[in-house]
């Protein structure tokens, strides 16, 4: 399914009328086609392959731990359409020298996180891709983020931190978790 402006234009209207505003209010003439454009940067993760990032790699002579940390991240919470936000910490142990660029994992993070998500689901689709693409002999992904659904509405907690986490191959080892986790708290 492709991006339809003008179907979001149309909705982004009817909402506006739905919740009692008027839709021709000078504040709000433009706000469908802003709405319009936005969403199609915060969606456009929906219209790619996350892990085709991945598949540029290199062969460097290592068999050590390669870990990006404080990766930010934007995305929109499935279940009430309001943004989670926050940090991914990314480890992988190459096998035999293969790595890829670090801005790849980065861009491989936002490709998963711009799109209808939940954090649970976001944690494990970028350790599948980068297990699934580099072929490592463990990764190890961390998400910490906060939820505006928690925050602007429901519960009203203020700043609530959700960590997720999953590990597998060699990083689900209890002595190599640690040094990941070590590492991304130093």
């Amino acid at each position: 399914m492709s991006y339809d402006a003008s179907a979001v234009r149309s909705a982004t209207g009817e909402i506006l009328s739905a919740i009692g505003e008027d839709p021709m209010r000078e504040g709000l003439v433009e706000t469908p086609d802003r709405v319009a454009r936005s969403f199609a940067e915060i969606f456009s993760g929906l219209h790619e392959d996350p892990s085709e990032h991945l598949k540029k790699t290199f062969h460097v002579d290592t068999d050590e731990l390669v870990i990006l940390k404080d990766i930010t991240f934007y995305s929109m919470c499935e279940h009430h359409l309001l943004p989670f936000f926050g940090r991914v910490h990314v480890a992988y142990l190459p096998a035999n020298g293969r790595i890829t660029g670090l801005s790849k994992l980065a861009r491989c993070v936002d490709g998963y996180a711009r799109r209808p998500q939940v954090q649970e689901r976001l944690t494990g689709q970028i350790a599948s891709a980068i297990e699934s693409t580099l072929t490592p002999l463990g990764v190890g992904v961390i998400v910490e983020a906060e939820h505006m659904c928690m925050t602007m509405r429901g519960v009203h907690k203020e700043h609530p931190v959700t960590m997720t986490s999953t590990f597998r191959g060699t990083l689900a080892e209890s002595a190599r978790k640690q040094e990941v986790l070590s590492l991304v708290r130093s």
